[in-house]
Order: C-alpha cells, then structure tokens, then sequence
C-alpha cells in the first residue's frame, strides 16, 4: 500500500480495485472490462497477486462478478447519457475510476462520488501523487454515514439538482445494510426526476446459489463479520422487485448472473464468467 498517513480505504474497497486489474492482467481478451487505474492507486505491495483473495483460478468467478456488473453500470449510463441523462451517482464509490477512464462520457456528465470522507481524502491525495487529473464535472461527495447524514442533502450540496433525471448506481452496498436502510434508499430514489434509474447490486440467499459457490461466499460472510462489517441483506429476486414497486419505482427489472454472462462472457474459450450469488436490481421513476 503507498505510504499515507491518511486512512486508507477498507479491504472491501481495495479488494475490488485489484480484481478489476487482475482481469486485464491475468484473463483472456475481450476483457469485460479494462481498468487498471485502481491499481495504480492502490500500489500494493510487490507479490500481490499471490495474496490468497487473489488467487487466479480459485477467484475467477468473483473476479468475474465484479467486472460484470461495474461493465452492466457502465453501459447502462452510456445509453442514458445518449437519451439526454446528464447525472450520474455512484452512492458507496470506493476506488472507482470512472471519471478517469471515461473522459469521453464525463465531458457531458456530472458525476457525484458519494463516499465517507476519509475514503475520499486518501483518493484525492492519490490521484494528485500520480498526477491524474479531475475532471470539471466529477464532484466528491463525504458522507459520513455513520453518523447517519443524509447522503442526499450532501449531494444537493454538492450541486446534484433533483429536479433532472440522474442514473443512481450501488453496488457491493446494499448486503451491509439492513433491509430497511434498503427500502429507504430506494425510497429515496424512487422521488427524484422522473426517468431517472437506479442500479443496484444485490446479494442472493444463500440456498439459491449454485451449490458449489455456497462454501465460499458463506466463507465471505464470516469474514466479513469478523471485519465488524456483517452481510446484513439478502434478497430474491422477486422479493426486492416487489420493494422496489413499492416503494415507487414506475419499473423494475431484474438482472441475474446468467444474463450478465449471456451478454458479457458468450463464447469464451476460457469458460470465465460471474458467480450466482450476485444480481442487479434496475429500476426507473
């Protein structure tokens, strides 16, 4: 890890940021995904690619997920960005190097990084240490949400206008919440603009995965609770479709493992592809 008195991002964070590299390092092309700015912000100690969570073969459908999904978000602001959509949030935005990889998007979007702010701090200082710049519209957003603030009025602060439609993203969020911090977020987005849309990753229970993944993702969850950061939610699919309608949303979809890999990993010779346990909620206003 670079040398910082700052606090440094969690595990989870830093975890993801190398798996997104470890895919353009390790596994064939296409890549579902191509970023590896996240590592240069990590810089992590020589030999991180023999750390046991990084483990080419024995991670490959974690890996896989997390490039599935952050690949499923990106396409999904893409196409609102070409309707006219002109904001965009990434709510729990850890090491994410949207802003940096994709100049071409940010020059007609706002995006907000809603984040805690020692997190955002040690970024910051980061992105100034390999001098890569921000760009006009990328707004980072501290919420300390410990402190239960309100990550929307810190976004209204930080010049998000609630009255124009935005894509609202979440992912690896929504299992360290409790299912009524859920539903109020999903409340909460479910009232912006008409024809904004929220994306959000979810985790399933665990007897709906694929026996075989069910040891390693209850493995994650102890962890997990060890770390003092328990995987609190887990939901069906029709479960949080159902939460979604009700809390507002005028329609919602769901996205499951075996549709990212359909749309993203077809026809590759190395039969890589995302783990079961994880979908995508998309719900629009």
């Amino acid at each position: 890890m670079a040398d910082t008195a700052i606090a440094a991002p969690d595990h989870t964070a830093v975890r993801v940021a190398l798996w997104r590299a470890l895919h353009v390092q390790v596994d064939a092309a296409p890549h579902v995904l191509e970023d590896e700015v996240g590592l240069q912000l990590v810089a992590p100690d020589e030999g991180w690619r023999q750390r046991p969570d990084m483990h080419p073969a024995r991670m490959a459908r974690s890996r896989a997920s997390i490039v599935a999904r952050a690949r499923f978000i990106e396409d999904v602001v893409e196409a609102r960005a070409r309707e006219g959509v002109s904001q965009y949030v990434l709510l729990g935005a850890g090491l994410d190097t949207f802003a940096q990889r994709r100049r071409g998007l940010t020059e007609s979007l706002s995006v907000f990084e809603v984040e805690q702010p020692d997190t955002q701090v040690w970024k910051r200082s980061r992105l100034a240490e390999l001098g890569l710049a921000l760009p006009e519209h990328l707004h980072f957003v501290p919420v300390d949400f410990k402190a239960n603030e309100s990550w929307l009025a810190q976004l209204v602060r930080a010049g998000f206008d609630p009255k124009r439609p935005a894509v609202i993203a979440s992912t690896g969020v929504a299992m360290y919440l409790t299912k009524e911090a859920n539903m109020a977020t999903l409340r909460q987005v479910a009232g912006l603009a008409p024809g904004s849309t929220f994306a959000m990753s979810f985790i399933l229970p665990f007897e709906l995965i694929e026996p075989e993944e069910r040891a390693g993702l209850e493995g994650a969850a102890r962890s997990a609770r060890a770390a003092g950061t328990p995987f609190l939610s887990f939901f069906t699919p029709e479960e949080l479709l159902a939460l979604a309608r009700e809390a507002g949303f005028a329609d919602v979809q769901h996205v499951s493992a075996a549709q990212l890999t359909e749309r993203y990993f077809a026809g590759r010779a190395d039969g890589l592809r995302p783990g079961s346990g994880e979908a995508m909620l998309v719900a629009t206003t």
